[in-house]
Parts: C-alpha cells; structure tokens; sequence
C-alpha cells in the first residue's frame, strides 16, 4: 500500500515536470501531455484523444488521438443529450465505463475511461468541462484511476497557467498583500511541550506559496496534546496559497470538533473534494504529542514526504510512511494512525518535498540520504539548530540552481533524560 502512496506522489511530479515547460495554447499543451504521458511506460496508457466541449452544439468534439487506438473520424462529435456520462463528469471528474456510442462500438471500443480538465462552462442549466481526455489501458485498475485523475488536476493548473499570464501584473499588488496574510498566520518558529524542543519554518519560493505549518494545542477530556502539521498544497503561487490557507483553517476548526485523526482527515478531505474544483491535491501530515508517560506519538500522513525519527541511542533512522492517500485525490478515502515512542534525545524532522528536492546547478536533487546524513551529525543539537543547518546545507546546495520550490521544516526533539531531571529539580527548588 506504501508504494501505490509514493508511486502517486512520483506521478504527479512527473505530470507537472510534463507541462511545465510553455505554450502557445491551451490546445498545444494538451497534445504534448498526451503523447508524453502514452510515451512514457510507466503510466501504463497505451492511447489517448482530446475532446473538447462545443457550447452552441452541446456536444464534444474530437481534437486529437494519438497513440494506440482506433482512428474515428476527424471532428466527430459526442452529443451530450445521448451521452449520459457526460453529465456525470463535473461532479466525478474522472469515469471508467462502458461505451454507449454505436460508432465506437463498431471501432471495437467497447469500454473507455475520460477525465475533465479545464474550466467548467455553463450550458443549458448545467457546467460542463472544457475538455475531456479519454485513454486506453490495457487493465482499468484503481490505480488507472487515480493517474487519469491526477492528470486531470495537473492539466487544468497548467492550463489556468496559461491563461493567468495576461493578468499577471494586475494581481502583482494582491499576491504581496496576500504574502503578508500568509506571513502572519504563520505560528512562532519556537515552541517547548513537556520536555519537546520545537523549531518550524517556511521559506516560500515566490511571494506565496503552498507550504504551511502549525502547532496546534488540543485538550480531550481536560488532558492538553500538542498537534503539530505540515502541508503542500498542488499548484504554485496565490492559488496554492489560497489552498494553503484553507486547509490551515479547516484543520485548526477540524481539530476542536474531531477528537479521532482519521476522522480529521476524512472531514479535511471531503472539505478539499467539494470545495477546490482544480486545485484538489494537497499532502499533509499530522501528529500529536501526547502526556503519556512513555512519549506516544501519534501520526496520520496523506502521501507526505515520510518524516525522518533518528534514534541516536542506537544511530537508528525509521521512515513515518503514508497512512492514506493524498487529500482531494478522491472523493471518499480512508485513513489510519500509526504511533512511534520519543525517548530522550530522539529527533523527528518533517519537511515538504522542497527540501529533499532541491537542485543544484546540473539538476541533481539534493535528496534523502543527504538529509540523514545532516540530521545524524546535529543531532545533538537545538532543534532551531537542526533546522537552521539544514536549510543553510539545501541554500547552498541550490545556489546555481534555475528550479526553486517552498521549503518547509518542522524539527521535533525531545530532551535528554539528564536535561529531563534538571528541569524537574529546578522546578521543585523554585515550589
């Protein structure tokens, strides 16, 4: 299960990678994602077409196959009257079904999946996307499924991309106001719980972004936990930051009414399906510091980058992978906790994928075992330590590098035992 959550979080890198280069239109970017993602083996699509949404007709028509699959007529059409499905898409986004339509059926095509990407278009009474892209696979799995839908995210930000360069300059001024919102909702970088030593921070690539973090104090049943979370929201710029904002908001209000994390994250991802029609990909992960005695935490991650927990008692490293999917990747998923032990000296690092993958100038990404590496020799350390050293080392590494992203980290470090007894002295000699 771990490895369908990275070969998610790896398909959706591939797919911005594919469309971040420009075009000329939306048109062209579509045709060169669809070749690309035919032509690359890993996504397992062996075909694919582009239709697109024709208001005065109601009606789909063909712009482009490619691929392995049946040739139908050039600008054939695809009446929605006598396509159903077709109604059902703006709500599903992403459909695997059985063909319908006669002359595909003669083509041999007998079952079809299609994702909408685009805008949605009100016509008649009802929205319709602007386009729809259909692929062949030799096998529909779930997985199938959930590609043809990360597809359809990625496309519609590229093409909103697109779209926004023309009002670029006017929302110059908003996105620094904006910088400035996200700024101050941003937590202090230092927090002590128990005996945790805290630091976080977020250094946004642009002028906003879609990194976040937050430290968020819970009491159940009149005993205070300390939650702690961090996030990448898809797309770049004031929409991930829109997003970014949301979810912040909806995790500080999730955390007072749900006492259960999966039912956080089910609620939280819900709110990202029903609410962000485009932009719905978002990985996050959340955990608690508890009052237990022996230093339970517990964790729930939505295909985050796996926090790194160094144990230095024993110069041992343990991963905290993925417990669910990536949040808005569809509409009901299910997530579970997990829980590791903090003994004194530990360090847990949580960070987004702006630190692991940061360039440098010839491309290579600064990567995990690289971050080991750093966290084994400053253990030892403050966590602000810790997290400074590591953001100075990714500095450095991506000095002459072109690709710059969000950069988040939150250092967790629970004090050794010695400093433990200190502190407890010290607090009976001032009773």
């Amino acid at each position: 299960m771990e490895q369908n959550y990275v070969s998610q979080r790896n398909t959706y890198k591939l797919l911005e990678k594919l469309t971040s280069q420009k075009f000329k239109s939306e048109l062209s970017l579509l045709k060169s994602l669809v070749k690309d993602v035919v032509n690359h083996k890993e996504f397992g699509i062996i075909g694919g077409r582009i239709w697109e949404l024709n208001p005065q007709d109601s009606c789909y028509t063909l712009s482009y196959q490619f691929g392995k699959v049946e040739k139908i007529p050039k600008d054939y059409s695809l009446s929605i009257d006598n396509q159903p499905v077709l109604n059902k898409l703006p709500k599903q986004r992403t459909i695997l079904n059985y063909e319908s339509d006669e002359l595909l059926k003669l083509k041999g095509i007998y079952s079809y999946s299609i994702t909408g990407v685009g805008e949605l278009i009100r016509i008649r009474g009802g929205k319709y996307y602007k386009y729809a892209l259909a692929f062949n696979a030799p096998q529909m799995l779930q997985s199938f499924y959930e590609t043809l839908n990360i597809i359809s995210g990625i496309a519609t930000i590229a093409i909103r991309g697109i779209s926004g360069l023309s009002v670029e300059k006017k929302i110059r001024q908003d996105l620094l106001k904006a910088s400035e919102i996200q700024r101050n909702l941003l937590p202090e970088h230092k927090i002590r719980f128990l005996d945790y030593d805290i630091y976080g921070i977020c250094t946004p690539d642009s002028e906003v972004g879609g990194d976040y973090f937050d430290y968020l104090k819970n009491v159940y049943e009149g005993e205070e936990n300390l939650g702690i979370v961090i996030a990448d929201a898809s797309s770049k710029g004031l929409p991930a930051a829109i997003q970014a904002l949301f979810v912040s908001g909806a995790i500080r209000m999730g955390t007072r009414f749900a006492t259960k994390i999966t039912h956080l994250f089910s609620r939280l991802n819900t709110l990202i399906w029903e609410t962000f029609v485009y932009e719905r990909f978002v990985t996050l992960f959340y955990c608690e510091l508890t009052q237990a005695s022996n230093r339970l935490l517990l964790y729930a991650n939505a295909g985050h980058c796996a926090p790194i927990h160094y144990r230095p008692a024993n110069d041992s490293f343990m991963l905290l992978e993925a417990t669910g999917a990536m949040l808005g990747l569809s509409e009901h998923q299910s997530f579970r906790v997990e829980n590791i032990r903090m003994h004194p000296g530990d360090v847990l690092v949580l960070y987004t994928d702006g630190i692991t993958e940061s360039q440098d100038g010839n491309g290579l990404m600064y990567g995990e075992d690289r971050l080991l590496e750093l966290i084994r020799k400053n253990y030892n350390e403050t966590s602000e330590n810790i997290a400074l050293a590591i953001i100075e080392d990714v500095q450095k590494y991506t000095a002459e590098s072109l690709y710059n992203d969000d950069k988040t980290l939150v250092v967790i470090k629970r004090d050794w035992a010695e400093q433990q007894d200190m502190t407890e002295i010290s607090k009976a000699s001032i009773i």
